[in-house]
């Protein structure tokens, strides 16, 4: 791999991806089909908001916050750092403590999720995932970005929601269901732009990598 290529970190939209429990079942319809004598290629599309490589704003959670429309488009361009992570289980304080995270950095967060959860398209319960004590030491460090590998920065159970509302409170918009598999820790140039709905409380994303 080039030092100057980027890395496609998005997980493809298709029929039948693995989606939140509750979420809408993800479909993608030729409604025109060249094959079939129409004059172009058309699709239909049929998901949430929150389907694969999606982004959260404040709005997700947050009565009054801001909608995803409304997300300063620097927020998904410029340096970010890719941390791995050791625990199987959570994103923990202990690991988080040594890293030096500084204010105003991107932080995307590669777990064993990477590599195990995208290869089925059954949910899979015990995703590796931001602790509340995580998320609580997060809000302190003036980060302005978070990314995670699989579709929840908070745990399926517990504290999910609570995750959310500590991150997006303190200002840190979210980035989940990132593939980080072919991605080494280390520096890197983010691309992340979601789709601009209006008031909109996610949206999927395109995000890309370059090495730094």
């Amino acid at each position: 791999m080039r030092h100057d290529e980027w890395i496609d970190i998005t997980v493809p939209i298709r029929t039948g991806m693995v989606r939140w429990p509750g979420d809408p079942e993800v479909r993608v319809d030729r409604v025109q089909d060249l094959h079939r004598g129409d004059s172009c290629n058309v699709s239909r599309l049929v998901l949430g908001t929150h389907t694969g490589t999606h982004m959260d704003p404040p709005l997700h959670y947050l009565a009054d916050g801001e909608g995803l429309d409304r997300m300063p488009l620097s927020v998904g361009i410029g340096p970010a750092r890719v941390i791995d992570i050791l625990d199987t289980h959570a994103i923990t304080p202990h690991e988080l403590l040594g890293c030096e995270i500084q204010p105003g950095e991107r932080i995307l967060f590669k777990t064993q999720n990477s590599a195990r959860c995208w290869k089925t398209d059954r949910f899979v319960e015990d995703f590796v995932a931001l602790s509340r004590p995580a998320a609580e030491y997060l809000a302190t460090t003036g980060v302005l970005l978070v990314g995670v590998d699989y579709l929840s920065v908070g745990p399926f159970r517990d504290d999910g929601a609570e995750v959310h509302r500590i991150l997006l409170a303190a200002g840190i918009w979210i980035v989940e269901g990132l593939d980080l598999s072919r991605v080494r820790p280390g520096h890197y140039e983010l691309v992340c732009l979601p789709l601009r709905i209006a008031d909109a409380d996610g949206a999927p994303a395109r995000a890309a990598l370059r090495k730094r």
